[in-house]
């Protein structure tokens, strides 16, 4: 069968990394396996089981050389996939055959690998926040001081800067790389515990000798890079921790998907707009069409990954005493499908951060319609502190924005400010209007903020992580 008669994941054909597919691929689960065999069997030769030097080195010179169609045949006959490999390696190695396994069971392989598989994942994602984080601090601080319309309900508010709100999407993500760092901490290796957790087995194999079984358990988890392992597990290694790692990447698109959905609503107002290729095409029907597909595909690869994470809460609310195999056909889509799917909405996020594009002109043109009604409570206090009566005042702006309002819905421009100017009440201001109507005097401290917050929260973690940095979007199509 074909490739283009098979069904084949999009998230492995067109969102992705290479990097975060190849985490995922079948040659890096079962040279890990490998790995795992080859550190057990290393490690039981050093405190002292009958394994000689020729059964390791022939171990070490097949570790990469995979034959997945032997093992497939074998996995057809034996329905077991682990014995699949065990028998397939046993045939690239068979001085090494006998001691292959010795004392472990499946989850020792199965389970050990996805703990390598999900820190590893954990540090490229970590890569990537960390440079959108530095690709939107660079932003902020470039447009720190440009007055933009502010909106709550999405309705007209009072003004910001184009770099305090990308603050507040610098903001999430600190937060999530928080996150992040703490459920990372928490990936301990599963160790060598044998069929329900007791190392029965084990220390069946070392005659008794507690101590052995311990220094096995310990030197397995350091050969395989781990500083710890769990100190109790059933058949599995505990399934929360699944849950845990799938909050943290639920909330990476959470954040992400908040930032889309902000962009493409920029791009509406025309203020702010993702990178649109030369060539690139909007719309198949309207030749004129700038669509935010970049910002698109974010909110939908994003909700894949935020709905995922109640999966992983159900399969460890059922794992029934030491374990039950109805997590593994679901395990297999879901870890891999959360990883690449954060990994696509974290590889178009790095793309658009890169490249956003501040149209100021219309910036400035959309906050300059609606300031003559945000400035209503400044110009109330100027009116006033010339010596008119606040009560009187308040009502006649009042008035003055519903007559603006009808304008408006008629299809005219905003009247409000040459209303106010008529006014002979507003007298005191009416020829301060170009200054009293200056964007920047409504922002408050946003500029100031904007400093603040890269200085003192920012640009330290960056510091902290610059040997993350220079992780590079892509848009897969």
């Amino acid at each position: 069968m074909s490739a283009s008669d098979n069904y084949q994941s999009p998230l492995a054909t067109r969102y992705a990394t290479r990097a975060m597919r190849e985490l995922f691929s079948d040659r890096r689960k079962f040279t890990t396996w490998r790995r795992l065999w080859l550190a057990l069997a290393e490690a039981e030769q050093e405190l002292g089981l009958a394994i000689r030097d020729d059964q390791l080195a022939e171990m070490r010179a097949t570790l990469e050389e995979l034959d997945l169609d032997l093992a497939r045949r074998y996995e057809r006959e034996l329905r077991h996939d682990v014995m699949a490999h065990l028998h397939a390696w046993g045939e690239q190695c068979p001085k090494a055959r006998p001691i292959l396994h010795l004392g472990a069971t499946s989850c020792f392989v199965g389970d050990n690998t996805d703990l390598c598989i999900l820190r590893e994942g954990l540090d490229l994602i970590r890569a990537q926040v960390v440079s959108v984080i530095a690709h939107l601090a660079e932003f902020a601080r470039a447009h720190r001081e440009l007055p933009t319309c502010g909106y709550t309900h999405f309705q007209p508010a009072q003004a910001t800067t184009v770099g305090k709100r990308a603050c507040l999407w610098i903001q999430d993500l600190l937060g999530d790389l928080s996150d992040l760092e703490q459920a990372r901490g928490q990936v301990r290796f599963r160790g060598v515990k044998g069929t329900t957790g007791t190392q029965a087995s084990f220390l069946k194999l070392f005659g008794g000798d507690h101590d052995k079984v311990r220094a096995l358990d310990a030197a397995v988890t350091r050969k395989m890079g781990f500083e710890r392992s769990f100190a109790v597990t059933g058949q599995t290694y505990p399934r929360k921790l699944d849950f845990r790692v799938a909050q943290v990447l639920s909330s990476i698109a959470q954040s992400a998907h908040k930032f889309a959905t902000d962009l493409r609503l920029l791009a509406h107002k025309r203020e702010v707009e993702e990178p649109f290729e030369k060539k690139q095409i909007g719309s198949s029907a309207m030749p004129w069409k700038r669509n935010p597909m970049r910002s698109e595909r974010i909110c939908s690869l994003a909700r894949i990954v935020i709905e995922a994470v109640g999966n992983t809460a159900h399969t460890a609310a059922n794992q029934w005493l030491e374990r039950t195999l109805d997590d593994s056909a679901n395990r297999r889509l879901a870890l891999a499908e959360l990883f690449l799917g954060t990994d696509a909405v974290l590889s178009l996020y790095l793309d658009v951060s890169a490249g956003l594009v501040v149209h100021e002109a219309v910036v400035r043109a959309n906050l300059d319609f609606e300031l003559p009604f945000l400035a209503t409570e400044h110009l109330l206090m100027e009116a006033s502190k010339a010596g008119g009566d606040r009560q009187d005042l308040h009502e006649r702006l009042r008035l003055h924005a519903r007559e603006a309002s009808a304008a408006i819905h008629r299809g005219e421009s905003n009247p409000l400010r040459e209303l106010v100017a008529a006014d002979p009440a507003f007298a005191s201001v009416a020829t301060r209007l170009d200054e009293l109507l200056e964007g920047r005097l409504y922002v408050g401290r946003a500029p100031e903020q904007v400093d603040e917050f890269l200085r003192e929260e920012v640009e330290p973690l960056l510091e902290r992580h610059a040997d993350l940095l220079g992780a590079r979007g892509e848009v897969r199509v």
